[in-house]
């Protein structure tokens, strides 16, 4: 199943359902798809459900669906990305790459050298970015988009078994990033960087502090970067 098209509705059942607005106009208008063809129906818990198209009229598309599987794409490992929001698209560049990669949460934060700043605007759009990095590589849940300030964003990594600071100017090397296990909590700053306050407050709640080599990376590098070695550890590549 997982070949076929998908699409996320609030409200999914077995049965006869109609597919309406947004999603609808994207699956008649723009894939053009024809009565009697095939796809995935999801509603964010983790579950893709076959439908096939029994007609397709002016403003909505009426589906049988049938019964829901568990999406065999869906990420065993519990990780969360908190970083800086970024200038222009380059937080949506990170969502993207990061539901791509698995991450089931996200969380967006304003710091003392951010020079970015959120809207509700930009919120409902990074997660209209999430839900269709989701249909693109096959899962069947979208990560949460969030904003918090700072210091309360790192109060969300209470609970987590790892709590990651990627801090540019850290020089202690006593953390494997490649020898984890359990949910993981990853934090990476604005272009600007971390401040040795900021880091001394990560330090305060539980975080290692983590270098990510000599070259100074972009911040969207290093979300990006950092994730792939994360989920590489928590066994997320391995088939």
């Amino acid at each position: 199943m997982s070949g076929l098209r998908r699409f996320f509705v609030k409200e999914l059942s077995v049965g006869e359902l109609e597919l309406i607005g947004e999603e609808f106009n994207h699956a008649a208008n723009v894939l053009r798809l024809k009565t009697g063809e095939r796809l995935l129906l999801c509603n964010n818990t983790g579950v893709e459900y076959p439908a096939e198209i029994v007609s397709v009229e002016k403003k909505k598309m009426r589906l049988m669906v049938g019964e829901g599987l568990p999406c065999p794409n869906e990420p065993k490992a519990d990780i969360t990305l908190c970083c800086g929001y970024l200038k222009g698209d380059k937080t949506e560049l990170i969502v993207q790459k990061a539901t791509e990669l698995g991450v089931k949460n996200i969380i967006v934060f304003d710091s003392v050298f951010s020079s970015a700043y959120v809207s509700d605007n930009k919120m409902e759009r990074l997660t209209r970015v999430a839900e269709e990095s989701a249909k693109q590589c096959g899962r069947a849940t979208y990560p949460t988009v969030t904003y918090l300030p700072f210091q309360n964003a790192l109060e969300q990594a209470n609970g987590y078994e790892n709590k990651i600071f990627a801090c540019e100017f850290e020089s202690e090397k006593n953390f494997s990033l490649t020898e984890i296990s359990g949910s993981t909590f990853i934090v990476v700053g604005s272009e600007g960087g971390f401040s040795e306050e900021e880091r001394e407050y990560a330090l305060t709640c539980g975080f290692q502090s983590v270098s990510l080599g000599n070259r100074i990376l972009r911040a969207e590098t290093a979300c990006i970067a950092l994730v792939s070695v994360v989920a590489y550890g928590l066994g997320e590549w391995k088939r």
